[in-house]
C-alpha cells in the first residue's frame, strides 16, 4: 500500500505574507495546498494521506478539506519545532494503521506543480529498490565555494542533480531512522534524503520535470500562477 506524507507545517516567512503561511494562500480561490493535495487525492495508488499543518491552522485546513472533497486525508498533525520534526509528527501519526512495509511518498505541500506520473515513477522505482528521490538535472554550473568566499572547483553538470519531491521510503525505514535521530539527539536533517543517505542508504534517482518548484518567494508564487494560467490556456486550445 502506498500513502502520502504532506509536509505544511512552515510559517513561510520568505513569502513576506502577513495575512496567512504560504500553503494557504490563494490562485483563483483555491489554497495552494489543496492543488497539492488533489494530487495525491486522485492518484488511484494512493490509500491515504497524512498532513503535517501549522497548528493554528488545522481547524482551516479541516474546513477546506472537506469543501474541496480530500476524502483520502486521514491523519493531521502539529508542525514541530524543525521540518524534521514535522516529518517525523506526520509519520508517527500513522503508526499501528498501516502496514510497515507501505511506500511512504514525502512531499512538500507548497510543491504543488506535481502530477500523476511523477508519484506512480515514485512508487515503481521504490517498490524496486526500496526507496525513491525526486530529482532534476542541474542545467546551470554548479561551483564549491571556499571557506574564504573564493571559487574552488567547477563540477561538471552532467554529475549534478537537484533533490527535490515526493521523497518514497518503506515505512518501517524512514519512521525508523527517525526514531534513530530522536534518540540522537540529530534534529537538523535538511530532507528524508539527507537522513537516509547519512544512514549509508543507496538512493535511487527518479527524474521530474523542472517546473516541480517549491513555492518559497513571492517570485515562486507568481512563477506557479504563470505556469498555472498557461496550462489552462492549453487545454481550452485543445493542446495537451
Amino acid at each position: 500500500m502506498n500513502y502520502a506524507v504532506i509536509f505544511a507545517g512552515g510559517t513561510g516567512t520568505r513569502m513576506n505574507s502577513k495575512t496567512c503561511p504560504k500553503q494557504f494562500l490563494k490562485l483563483h480561490g483555491k489554497e495552494i495546498i489543496i492543488y497539492t493535495l488533489e494530487h495525491f487525492q486522485n492518484h488511484p495508488d494512493i490509500d491515504g494521506i497524512s498532513v503535517v499543518c501549522v497548528e493554528g491552522w488545522i481547524d482551516y485546513l479541516q474546513k477546506i478539506i472537506k469543501k474541496n472533497d480530500i476524502t483520502k486525508v486521514r491523519w493531521i498533525s502539529p508542525g514541530g519545532s524543525t521540518g524534521q520534526e514535522s516529518i517525523y509528527n506526520g509519520l508517527k501519526a500513522m503508526e499501528g494503521e498501516i502496514p510497515e512495509d507501505s511506500l511512504v511518498l514525502i512531499h512538500d505541500g507548497v510543491r504543488p506543480l506535481i502530477d500523476e506520473e511523477l508519484i506512480s515513477d515514485n512508487i515503481a522505482e521504490a517498490e524496486k529498490f526500496g526507496n525513491a528521490i525526486t530529482v532534476v538535472k542541474a542545467y546551470e554550473t554548479v561551483v564549491v565555494m571556499g571557506e574564504d568566499g573564493e571559487l574552488k572547483e567547477n563540477i561538471p553538470r552532467d554529475r549534478c542533480a537537484l533533490a527535490r519531491a515526493p521523497q518514497t521510503f518503506r515505512y518501517k525505514d524512514i519512521l525508523g531512522e527517525h526514531e534513530k535521530c530522536r534518540s540522537m539527539g540529530i534534529d537538523n536533517m535538511t530532507d528524508s534524503a539527507t537522513m537516509m543517505g547519512a544512514a549509508g542508504m543507496t538512493l535511487h534517482p527518479v527524474y521530474g520535470k523542472p517546473d516541480n518548484i517549491k513555492i518559497t518567494t513571492p517570485m515562486d508564487f507568481y512563477t506557479f500562477k504563470g505556469l498555472i494560467e498557461a496550462k489552462e490556456n492549453f487545454q481550452i486550445m485543445g493542446v495537451d
